[in-house]
């Protein structure tokens, strides 16, 4: 692990177990060459994908910020640390792609293709992943006010590891996330950051939102059925006309359910 990844990582340690001390952005400066220019072209980056010959490239710690990527065939791309900070990747293929500790700040990846991709310490704040597949994707970082409108996010892998947290509480951060009529049906999402995002309409089916903070949240209209709701923290939150209530396990254990904004339909 490099010298800065270590040091931002026992950063995050001394901060505490609490999800919210998750913030990639500590100590980073954004304003520096390498967090918003390019030191390569998009030709650049389709002559190493013609001459991989179908291998995924190796695109690790690059700075391709601003860059148009948009519709490169990216899948299983090592872009581990790389800087891609309001870089264009509009139906881009990354599926199974190594996005470990890399930066999309603003990115457009509407109607991208990351299933399956590793995304454990991204920072993408205010990307827009509306109509994106993030099936199967382990999106353990900070994706607060991003755009995720019908998005597919079905069997994500969110959830906080609790056998390993040695660098403190790691976790999905959706705080203030628009994901309003997107699909996360089985999705792992539990001890996760869902505050003040907007679930309206979302398929939660058979997901794992144990001890989730989705307080503030609007889950109006959401469908719940078969999902893991035990310790959810429903402070402000909406829930007007959930669906599948009934069978969601843990609903009379929600955190806080006398401070949300409730009715009794069924």
């Amino acid at each position: 692990m490099r010298a800065p990844a270590l040091a931002l990582l026992v950063a995050l340690a001394a901060a505490g177990p609490a999800l919210a001390a998750q913030d990639m952005l500590l100590g980073a400066d954004m304003t520096s060459d390498k967090m918003t220019k390019a030191e390569m072209t998009r030709a650049d980056i389709e002559g190493l994908i013609a001459g991989a010959g179908g291998k995924p490239i190796d695109l690790h710690d690059r700075s391709l910020s601003g860059l148009d990527l948009s519709g490169l065939d990216l899948r299983g791309a090592n872009l581990r640390t790389a800087r891609l900070n309001g870089t264009d990747l509009q139906g881009a293929d990354l599926g199974g792609a190594n996005l470990q500790q890399a930066w999309f700040l603003k990115a457009n990846l509407s109607g991208a293709k990351l299933v399956g991709a590793d995304m454990f310490g991204i920072t993408a704040r205010n990307a827009n992943f509306s109509g994106a597949d993030l099936s199967r994707a382990k999106p353990i970082g900070d994706f607060s006010g991003a755009n995720l409108r019908g998005a597919t996010l079905t069997d994500l892998k969110g959830n906080a590891d609790m056998r390993n947290q040695s660098m403190g509480l790691m976790g999905t951060v959706f705080t203030g996330v628009n994901l309003e009529g997107a699909t996360l049906k089985g999705a792992g999402l539990s001890h996760a950051k869902l505050d003040y995002a907007n679930l309206k309409g979302a398929d939660l089916s058979e997901a794992n939102l144990t001890a989730a903070d989705a307080s503030g949240t609007d889950l109006s209209g959401a469908i719940i059925t078969g999902a893991s709701v035990k310790g959810m923290d429903v402070s402000g939150a909406k829930l007007l006309g959930i669906k599948g209530r009934d069978t969601a396990r843990g609903w009379a254990d929600l955190v806080n359910a006398d401070r949300a904004i409730a009715d009794t339909s069924r």
